[in-house]
């Protein structure tokens, strides 16, 4: 990481954080220093709820800042989880590691240049509007509790961003693949991507993104971007033949390695 620190390019990483944090807002965010505390109760997103530091240089107090967010992170019945991007300064992990801290996920993100794609500008999928039903196939295609429902339609609703929820079903199965998409701007975010276990390998995942895609770049996006772990080969393949190129990685730390 300290290595792939010296590599990125700190600015691309800083407007890319930014409007990852609009994309995925977290219902609780609060700041210690440039040190972003983020919670939302009754949803498991680590994204939605870590510290992350955006300035390589806000070292001070590492301890005690820990020690503060700990008890943040208590209230809300959640162990604390530090998020390490670029932008984290270099004692702060050197802290953790000390500490006996256990980094857990390693994440890429990628992006991809929507101006240079070769995909046709006519649209094969349409956004729904209904996001009671998109939440249902999400989280039905996740494995995820339905009982999440709630926050996590809180959630999307909450993104203040255009939002496109494209969806692909079928009259007998069910939900085949879902993908949320929103446009900042210029920039597009890929987001709760999912595709059915027995629709892997068939081109859905393919169809589904690349209508999300050609939807962004048709209202006036220019980069499109996405965030996936670093274990996921089946997405991580996909995302190269429609060019996708790393950006920066971020890891996931606790005190105990849990999640």
């Amino acid at each position: 990481m300290q290595a792939e620190r010296q590599q990125a390019n700190l600015p691309l990483v800083r407007r890319l954080e930014a409007v990852s944090f609009r994309a995925w807002p977290a219902a609780s965010v609060q700041y210690d220093g440039s040190w972003q505390v983020r919670l939302t109760g009754g949803h498991p997103s680590k994204r939605l709820n870590c510290v992350v530091a955006l300035d390589p240089s806000d070292s001070r107090d590492i301890a005690l800042r820990l020690e503060r967010a700990a008890r943040k992170f208590d209230a809300y019945g959640r162990p604390l989880v530090v998020r390490e991007t670029p932008l984290t300064p270099k004692p702060l992990v050197e802290h953790l590691i000390a500490e006996g801290w256990t980094c857990f996920e390693e994440v890429v993100t990628q992006t991809v240049d929507l101006t240079a794609l070769d995909i046709p500008d006519t649209l094969d999928h349409l956004p729904t509007q209904d996001v009671g039903r998109f939440v249902d196939a999400s989280l039905a295609l996740q494995g995820q509790d339905p009982a999440l429902k709630p926050v996590l339609a809180e959630v999307i609703n909450s993104i203040k961003p255009t939002v496109g929820m494209f969806l692909i079903e079928d009259p007998n199965a069910g939900p085949v693949a879902s993908l949320l998409c929103v446009q900042d701007n210029d920039l597009a975010g890929i987001l709760l991507f999912a595709v059915s276990d027995k629709h892997r390998r068939r081109g859905v995942g393919m169809e589904v993104l690349s209508s999300a895609l050609r939807w962004a770049r048709m209202r006036g996006a220019r980069m499109a971007w996405l965030q996936v772990s670093t274990d996921n080969e089946a997405a991580l393949s996909l995302y190269a033949r429609l060019g996708f190129v790393e950006a920066y990685r971020y890891r996931y730390w606790s005190k105990d390695g849990s999640q």
